[in-house]
């Protein structure tokens, strides 16, 4: 008897001391972690051993709870939740397997296990590539080694094992390497990927990578090359899946999408080869990873002449020099009347200016009309054929002559520029919506769903009143025909800006590059890559596009399929003809004016009738009544 009793005291002491040794090595491997930590122990130990385990984790600062072998139940939140698991207890498989019913041993769970069992057991389970999975051996020389097991797939035969750390009791970790996905786990080993890419022209097909007609499809041209080198970076195969379009919900079934988005839904796809943009709808089905281009949608425009929204002809001058002008013109006009009434009245003067210039230019008279003809005169530049004969006059009429040629000068020097200058009064959707500018948009797939499904008052009046008016053909169409227009000015083309400037980088002249403007409809992020809800692969993809980013490559990429906005190199030094819109306001005033001499004209041929008739009626009574000594005359005879 006391031979069984000393060996279960041995056994007892035995166990308890590797229990021990267990609860150093957990929470030396907590510390190592460094990352807030709920504990969930899943352990069959003596109640003394427990609470030995919970005392220390405690002093360490990590709050632990002791659960059966029945369920698995955990707080929140999941980011915080850490499970540790005796595999040598009975029970442990069936924990093993609500874990895996409960998808515990993806992200962000992470696992402690140890203990002797049978290590097949855990091929049955689809331990993930994003998993955190730590399994501590001992090894022969009474070491502990601490492995993490993942599947690259979740048909692979066998686990992949990174060695993460060694520890001994004596001296802690004598070997300890972080566990990185990008660098631990970003070799697939030639996993065959399926790809899902956007092409909504069918000859995208044939010029995926020669580079020709880039401003076709180019986002989709881009991201063919970058998903290359994503697949080479983490050694993998790929299958290219194409859709006409990004995605939508489907009208039939409102829960899934179509084109690229329904491919990574029903997990046809893995990855989203076409960058896309943000949309509330898709944040429950797709992840967005990282960013592909710095593209965007928006009206281009040339921007209309001053002319459109001014009257050019008051525009050399502000307002305080035509109030100048305004004050200066009575002035003269006043001072220069004053000096011919004098002129006229003084009878010395008058005959010594009769005998001086009998021959010479006539001498202004005192008359309202004539002086404002002479100032007319002075303005325009155009001179006068009377002066005033005074030294005074004279005096006047230089000084009036040298002040309108210097502003005269001035105003024409303006003109030449505002002519050739474009208003800045264009800058928002209301603006656009308000002004005598037609709109088109690109006929493209994501063009017509953002522009018939805007809800905002004037995106949605714009769409109403100027894109697809009641009665009539939609404004979509190509985008040679729609720069085309826009290079005739008067027009502004939604189009994504690059595939817009590559053919205003070919077919506008340079003078016509300088007055382009932009003017956005859609409020959105540039695009991003997408990859499907839940990947495991999500963050070494997210890795190997930022360091495709960094390296340069996706740079490259861009500047060989983006077209930047040309550069005005010709701005002030083009001529333009000056059109009808610029000369509205001369040929206004001349109007007014031919219409104001025909009034009077035909004022002064009313009134010479009028006087013409009062003579004839004079005439006859003058005839008909003779006077009284003719009356005495006829009497006699």
């Amino acid at each position: 008897m006391r031979p069984v009793l000393l060996l279960l005291t041995l056994f007892r002491v035995i166990t308890g001391d590797q229990q021990s040794v267990t609860v150093d090595l957990i929470s030396d491997f907590l510390l190592k972690l460094n990352a807030p930590t709920k504990i969930n122990a899943h352990i069959c130990w003596p109640k003394e051993e427990q609470i030995a385990l919970l005392k220390r984790l405690s002093s360490s600062n990590f709050g632990c709870r002791i659960g059966n072998f029945n369920n698995i139940s955990y707080s929140t939140p999941a980011e915080h939740q850490l499970f540790l698991l005796d595999l040598s207890c009975k029970g442990s498989e069936k924990i093993l397997n609500k874990a895996s019913e409960l998808n515990l041993f993806n992200q962000p769970f992470r696992w402690l296990m140890w203990g002797v069992m049978d290590r097949s057991i855990l091929d049955n389970f689809y331990i993930r590539l994003d998993s955190r999975v730590f399994i501590v051996e001992k090894t022969e020389t009474d070491a502990y080694r601490i492995e993490s097991p993942y599947k690259v797939t979740e048909n692979s035969l066998e686990y992949s094992m990174n060695h993460v750390a060694e520890w001994n009791r004596i001296g802690g970790f004598s070997v300890y390497r972080e566990l990185s996905y990008s660098r631990n786990r970003s070799n697939l080993m030639g996993l065959n990927i399926n790809i899902s890419y956007v092409v909504t022209n069918k000859d995208t097909m044939n010029h995926l990578e020669d580079y020709r007609n880039k401003h076709i499809d180019p986002i989709s041209k881009l991201n063919w090359f970058i998903m290359k080198h994503l697949i080479s970076v983490l050694n993998a195969t790929s299958t290219p899946l194409f859709q006409p379009s990004w995605g939508y919900r489907d009208v039939n079934d409102s829960t899934k999408f179509t084109g690229m988005i329904g491919d990574l839904q029903s997990g046809k796809a893995e990855f989203g080869g076409t960058a896309l943009f943000f949309t509330i709808d898709r944040i429950d089905v797709i992840e967005y990873i990282a960013p592909s281009v710095p593209t965007f949608m928006k009206f281009i425009f040339r921007a209309p002449p001053l002319s459109y929204v001014s009257n050019v002809f008051t525009l050399p001058f502000d307002t305080y020099v035509w109030y100048s002008c305004f004050g200066l013109v009575p002035l003269i006009f006043v001072v220069v009347y004053v000096i011919v009434v004098w002129e006229w009245k003084d009878p010395v003067f008058k005959e010594k200016v009769g005998e001086m210039h009998a021959n010479c230019i006539s001498p202004l008279r005192p008359s309202f009309i004539d002086v404002l003809v002479m100032e007319l005169g002075a303005i325009t530049q155009q001179g006068t054929d009377t002066e005033p004969k005074s030294n005074a006059g004279r005096i006047a009429t230089v000084f009036a002559f040298i002040a309108c040629m210097f502003l005269y000068t001035s105003y024409s020097a303006n003109i030449v520029a505002i002519l050739q200058s474009t208003t800045e009064s264009i800058k928002t959707l209301d603006d656009l919506l308000n002004s005598r500018i037609s709109l088109g948009v690109e006929d493209i797939v994501y063009a017509h769903y953002y522009f018939k499904t805007a809800e905002e008052p004037v995106r949605k009046a714009i769409y109403q009143q100027k894109i697809a008016p009641k009665g009539q053909k939609p404004n979509f169409m190509t985008i040679e025909d729609g720069m085309s227009r826009v290079q005739k000015g008067f027009f502004a083309f939604h189009v994504e800006v690059s595939n817009g400037y590559k053919v205003v980088a070919d077919t506008f002249q340079e003078n016509e590059k300088c007055s382009l403007k932009e003017i956005a409809f859609i409020n959105l992020v540039e695009p991003w890559v997408s990859i499907k809800r839940a990947s495991p692969y999500k963050e070494i993809v997210k890795v190997g596009l930022r360091k495709i980013l960094e390296s340069g490559i996706q740079r490259r990429e861009i500047n060989q399929l983006y077209t930047k906005k040309p550069v005005c190199h010709s701005k002030g030094s083009n001529f333009d003809s000056a059109s009808i819109l610029d000369c509205y306001a001369a040929f206004l005033i001349f109007g007014a004016g031919l219409a104001v001499s025909f009034l009077c004209l035909t004022f002064e041929i009313l009134l010479h009738r009028k006087f013409k008739r009062l003579m004839s009626s004079n005439v006859v009574l003058n005839y008909e009544l003779p006077n009284d000594d003719e009356l005495a005359k006829s009497s006699v005879y």
